[in-house]
């Protein structure tokens, strides 16, 4: 991490520029995992490889702006890298998610409506600015999505958070839900649906869901995740077509021990 104390390596610059160019994922609206391949391994990591698959260039086409990723640059990569990391220690571990979390939070706040307004400042000149309209809200999904609500809290003081628990039935392995508590007045509301790890998508699938059965519209969701599979985003999408997804990476494996890690359950 960029601010610990650590001894700096004798890299070249060339090979320095070479490390650049390594991206899972585009910086513009879109997934870009064209000409990668996956090798399993037991650890259930990956490496990619290119192959040359048209694959994910049809999938960016599928998705199209509903799918928003965070400009990638090498912060972010390094929070993704620590995270995925099985040596990282806790604290290191939810310290960098709690920042990767803040970011995603705060790209999601821009994708909610403004107003423009008028304000004096203390010389007495006019400022011409922005504020957020009023009705929004914050729902996370149980339990790793209650790992985002304090970043929410901190950039939305006042904000009001909902919360829904899913979980897979034991005998139909279909995902049931078993709690939700939301806001009375949410069908007027913009949607922050709060969930770190996209695997599948079934659970967010079922969220939206019972958000829908109680008012809320599609196009007034935002479903904000650190991690996404190309399967999860499209299953979601292809479900509910206006939904908004931002997240900061789309990768064939997602770090699905992150609840565990975060919350010391592991």
């Amino acid at each position: 991490m960029p601010c610990h104390n650590q001894q700096l390596s004798s890299t070249s610059s060339s090979d320095h520029a070479v490390m650049k160019q390594v991206r899972f994922a585009s910086n513009g609206n879109g997934v870009n995992l064209n000409n990668v391949s996956v090798e399993a391994h037991s650890d259930n990591e990956v490496d990619a490889k290119p192959n040359g698959s048209e694959v994910n260039g049809d999938l960016q086409i599928q998705l199209g702006p509903q799918l928003k990723l965070l400009p990638l640059n090498d912060q972010i990569r390094e929070l993704q890298t620590i995270i995925r990391d099985k040596t990282t220690s806790r604290g290191d571990f939810v310290f960098c998610a709690d920042r990767l979390i803040r970011l995603v939070v705060e790209e999601g706040l821009n994708q909610l409506p403004y107003t423009e307004c008028t304000v004096t400042t203390p010389t007495g000149h006019k400022y011409e600015g922005v504020k957020f309209e009023r009705g929004n809200c914050g729902v996370s999904i149980m339990r790793s999505g209650e790992a985002m609500e304090q970043g929410l809290r901190d950039c939305c003081r006042s904000i009001r958070i909902g919360k829904i628990l899913i979980q897979s039935d034991e005998e139909t392995q279909k995902a049931k839900v078993y709690y939700a508590k939301f806001p009375p007045d949410i069908y007027r509301r913009k949607v922050l649906l709060m969930y770190p790890i996209l695997s599948t998508g079934n659970t967010v699938i079922e969220a939206v869901r019972v958000l829908i059965e109680h008012g809320v519209q599609p196009k007034h969701i935002i479903l904000l995740s650190l991690f996404s599979t190309p399967h999860g985003a499209k299953s979601i999408i292809q479900e509910f077509p206006d939904i908004t997804i931002l997240t900061t990476e789309v990768h064939p494996v997602a770090p699905t021990h992150f609840g565990q890690r975060y919350f010391g359950t592991d």
